[in-house]
């Protein structure tokens, strides 16, 4: 496949190819081992040839306990253990644990099945094996990532599955967050996470992106990197529950309130008053210290839904950047990045007719 080839699949496909490392699936796991006892585990997102969940959980098929895995894949393209090559057709593996008693699996024991699609966790089949499962972990399209989990939750499944800490404050997904059907895993947010990529897209991250940035190598591969993904998941774990030791006190004075919603500012986590019991608004960040039974979730700025009626609307105006420079955005719009009354904004700001409004 030509570069140029690359480069406009990669622009269809972004980071849908990023395939989790084996040490990150288990850093985050072993804070779970106590929930996969008996249970259906389903990776619908995972290719065996290139997926390391898959590997973790066959693996370790025994030391969990597991009742039975599945995996589902999009239709393989290479001769190797799962696939002859004789099928242009996706297949789903069932593996029930080594028949031998052994630990490590046997491809006599991993059970190859065709599917009359292209294994799309979206197409009846691929539902139909979702129904047997009890957990699902996987890493799925994260430009998916929204229809992903909201099947998830449709069909009550229990979940831990990678994605981009840009979904928390998605419409389909902070609800879920809110209500406590959804929450973060262990790993800290924003925490580096390198991913292996087909080599095609490895071509195009040296050819169009920064080392370091965008891409690392590691021993001669190029690895892709992503300093915005998270775990996210409904398995309960002991970080969760970790309270968070206040020291701070209310003052007004440092402590300012919101000019669109009646809560004070926090810059930093470490700065929530002890004393405060009304609402506050922190950085997003709060969610990886976030402990359902010492705090409330009311919404994010970013969400102009029912909970946040209060926002200020402008409905003639002109938005301009720091620099002066206009934007071109014009129309109805909420002030969502919430502006402190006596500071001046720190990004872009709202004009009507000349005169500064937020």
């Amino acid at each position: 496949m030509s570069l140029n080839e690359n480069l406009q699949r990669a622009k269809r496909s972004k980071n849908d190819e990023f395939y989790t490392q084996l040490s990150d699936i288990e850093n985050e796991l072993r804070h779970y081992t106590g929930h996969f006892a008996g249970k259906v585990v389903y990776c619908n997102c995972d290719d065996p040839r290139v997926s390391n969940f898959f590997h973790y959980f066959s693996y370790n098929f025994e030391r969990l306990g597991l009742k039975k895995l599945i995996t589902a894949c999009y239709k393989n393209q290479d001769r190797d253990l799962f696939s002859r090559h004789d099928s242009e057709r996706a297949v789903w593996l069932e593996y029930n644990g080594n028949t031998k008693g052994g630990r490590v699996p046997d491809a006599k024991d991993i059970g190859v099945h065709k599917l009359e699609r292209d294994g799309d966790f979206r197409s009846p089949e691929s539902i139909r094996l979702l129904k047997q499962a009890d957990i699902v972990v996987t890493n799925p399209p994260f430009s998916l990532f929204r229809e992903y989990a909201s099947q998830l939750v449709q069909y009550g499944k229990k979940f831990l599955i990678v994605g981009s800490q840009n979904a928390i404050t998605y419409k389909e997904i902070f609800p879920l967050i809110k209500d406590n059907r959804m929450w973060l895993g262990v790993t800290p947010k924003g925490q580096d996470m390198l991913f292996d990529v087909p080599e095609g897209y490895a071509q195009v991250l040296l050819a169009t992106a920064k080392e370091g940035s965008a891409y690392r190598v590691i021993d001669g591969v190029i690895k892709g990197r992503l300093g915005n993904a998270a775990w996210f998941t409904n398995l309960d774990h002991k970080k969760r529950h970790e309270e968070l030791i206040l020291y701070k006190r209310y003052s007004p004075e440092e402590y300012p309130t919101y000019d669109n919603y009646d809560a004070i500012n926090v810059d930093k986590i470490a700065d929530i008053p002890m004393d405060w019991d009304g609402a506050m608004g922190v950085p997003v960040t709060f969610l990886d210290k976030y402990n359902p039974e010492q705090f409330e979730l009311l919404g994010v700025a970013y969400l102009w839904d029912d909970s946040f009626e209060s926002h200020t609307f402008y409905d003639d105006y002109v938005e301009v950047r720091p620099d002066g420079t206009k934007t071109g955005m014009s129309g109805k719009k909420a002030n969502g990045l919430a502006v402190l009354r006596g500071r001046e904004p720190r990004k872009n700001y709202l004009v009507r007719g000349g005169v500064e409004v937020h």
